[in-house]
């Protein structure tokens, strides 16, 4: 069996590697990453995204008008991934993933749009990765507190309708731990840094981090082995690749 992450060690290569155990169980490096639609230095984007190696990726702010789709794909193709789900078909999220994961099933979905507000929707999936099966939530939450806190309530409901035996949720939340929403999701799903910090914790901005706005929670039944922002980067990359900091988890999911 892995051991998790010293949190006093914030190389990525120092994290657990990527496997199968013997007894089926999935150890599995999970990434949730604003990519501001693709407007910024997308090279730099995708060399921050094949420097965490990483199986899943949970998108939020894909690229959502002209030719969207080839924009996702050139940007999963440069990041060595291949696209899973979301984009404009679910308001921005999406999600990215190696060729280790099998697809069981995708589905995209529309939240309630208030009147004035920008539309927010769910990249989902249910995939395997060795003995593992799991359901995947990308999400990006509303602007608005009152929005934002029944948004967090509709993804608990997604994690429910999924089937699958374990789940996780990644994406950007909009507000810290602090926050009703926030806590809505933490109180039914493990929160990745909580659990077991690794790197740095905060995620907005860049140039000078102070809010942890984004993260990867987990189902009880999936074992959290290191989760935060990876400190090794190239530190121009993160600055110019988007207007958020990544957030790297390596979690180990039972066999199914």
């Amino acid at each position: 069996m892995a051991t998790g992450a010293n949190p006093s060690t914030t190389s990525i290569s120092e994290l657990p590697k990527s496997r199968t155990e013997p007894d089926g169980s999935a150890v599995v490096r999970v990434l949730s990453y604003n990519v501001r639609s693709m407007r910024d230095d997308e090279d730099a984007l995708a060399r921050v995204i094949r420097a965490c190696a990483p199986d899943l990726v949970f998108v939020q702010e894909a690229p959502r008008f002209f030719r969207w789709r080839k924009h996702a794909a050139r940007l999963a193709a440069k990041s060595e991934l291949v696209v899973l789900s979301g984009g404009a078909t679910a308001a921005g999220p999406m999600l990215l993933c190696s060729l280790r994961a099998t697809v069981e099933r995708t589905e995209d979905v529309l939240l309630p749009l208030t009147p004035g507000l920008h539309r927010r929707g769910l990249a989902t999936a249910v995939v395997r990765l060795g003995g593992a099966r799991v359901g995947l939530v990308s999400c990006h939450l509303s602007l608005r507190a009152e929005e934002r806190y029944a948004q967090a309530g509709l993804v608990l409901d997604r994690v429910a309708a999924l089937g699958a035996p374990h789940a996780i949720v990644a994406g950007d939340l909009n507000e810290g731990p602090e926050g009703r929403s926030f806590g809505r999701l933490a109180k039914e799903l493990q929160d990745g840094w909580a659990t077991s910090p690794w790197g740095g914790e905060h995620t907005f901005d860049p140039t000078a981090p102070r809010r942890r706005i984004d993260a990867i929670l987990t189902t009880p039944g999936i074992e959290v082995l290191a989760c935060g922002v990876p400190e090794d980067l190239d530190p121009d990359d993160l600055r110019t690749a988007t207007d958020h900091l990544p957030v790297l988890a390596v979690v180990r999911i039972p066999a199914a």
